[in-house]
């Protein structure tokens, strides 16, 4: 006898308005797809650290797996000492998630919204914030980011802010474009209400500014953080988030209890302690990065944008192809790029690419070259 139904299990009727989040491309999927050997890929689509974590994060791995049978502390009391003495902030001013920063969006939509709710965001940006806040039934509005002047239109921010707004979402250097907000522009926009803004600092090192000093000034910050991209441990899935105490004990009723793992916060202590390793990533992110502008601005037919992040964004329209034709001639060539078009307010002509070692730099430089010009 079958107990299967035609009906299908009923969901929440929010969920029919998702399309799943697009991530970049994977190795794997490149080498089964294209026959692309795994050394020689070209991993430019992820923002990632391509020289690797720091060998004493590593040893602190090892060091841990003799732990993994217990619970991790749950309070993360050591870790965020360590986090706060980074930041330049107080420990009571710290929370720490799991899966990246992505765990504390998802914990701040839980502790502000209520349904019919609004936040604010400013596409084409991190399309993460609007994923997760929409779940719990947030309306999303929309600022405007200027993609050719590669800044925050401030007033279209502070024109759309009603008594419904929970939430806005400022990312600097923004994803991704690459593009800062001026301090004093996000000044404006915290005194201009009372809901939360959220200062996605995920990429701050490349930058080499930050709004930490806004902290003790404003109640209404919340600045987020993460250790995938300079720090090098976008595998071990840590951020953390730094805001104002009152603020963060409510989070804490309600964020997961054990969702760093033992050896991730043994592997982040190590590397906020491997202060050379930390310097010497952000050097040479910023080289590269330098690098891969200078050699693609030389190329006629794209249009490359100055990037504070280890990121840069092209518009590729004059080459004939678009983002996803020539997205798809590299990744035959083992080179991985972010086709943007999944961007709101981006069109099919923009590919996102972001720094690999230098000799993986020169070869992308090289292959690109052999299919536009």
């Amino acid at each position: 006898m079958s107990y299967l139904s035609e009906n299908m299990v009923k969901t929440r009727e929010i969920l029919n308005e998702f399309n799943t989040y697009v991530p970049g491309r994977s190795k794997k999927e490149i080498m089964e797809e294209y026959g692309v050997k795994q050394e020689d890929i070209i991993k430019l689509g992820s923002n990632e650290n391509p020289w690797g974590a720091s060998a004493k994060a590593k040893q602190a791995i090892i060091d841990a797996i003799d732990d993994i049978n217990r619970y991790p502390e749950s309070n993360h009391e050591y870790l965020k000492e360590k986090i706060a003495q980074y930041a330049g902030v107080n420990q009571n001013q710290v929370i720490v998630g799991g899966d990246g920063a992505d765990e504390l969006f998802d914990v701040l939509a839980k502790t502000l919204i209520d349904p019919g709710d609004e936040f604010i965001v400013h596409p084409p940006t991190y399309t993460y914030y609007e994923y997760v806040f929409k779940q719990h039934n947030a309306k999303a509005v929309y600022a405007r980011w200027d993609v050719d002047k590669n800044q925050l239109d401030v007033e279209s921010v502070l024109n759309n802010i009603t008594d419904k707004t929970k939430a806005i979402f400022l990312c600097t250097p923004n994803n991704p474009t690459g593009g800062l907000i001026p301090q004093e522009d996000i000044i404006r926009v915290i005194e201009a209400t009372d809901a939360l803004v959220v200062v996605d600092e995920a990429y701050w090192e490349f930058a080499e500014v930050n709004n930490v000093n806004l902290l003790d000034k404003y109640d209404n910050v919340f600045i987020i953080r993460t250790f995938s991209k300079v720090m090098g441990l976008a595998g071990l899935r840590i951020g953390y988030g730094l805001s104002n105490p009152e603020l963060l004990e409510k989070m804490s009723c309600i964020k997961p209890v054990f969702s760093v793992t033992v050896p991730s916060q043994m592997a982040v202590i190590a590397t906020l302690d491997d202060k050379e390793y930390i310097e010497e990533s952000t050097r040479k992110g910023i080289i590269e990065r330098e690098y891969l502008y200078d050699s693609v601005n030389e190329i006629d037919n794209i249009t490359i944008y100055k990037s504070k992040s280890n990121y840069l964004l092209m518009d590729i329209r004059e080459t004939g192809f678009t983002a996803a034709q020539l997205a798809d001639k590299l990744m035959s060539k083992g080179v991985i790029v972010r086709d943007c078009t999944s961007f709101q307010e981006l069109d099919e002509y923009y590919i996102r690419i972001s720094i690999e070692t230098h000799p993986k730099n020169e070869r992308f430089i090289e292959i690109l070259k052999s299919i536009v010009e």
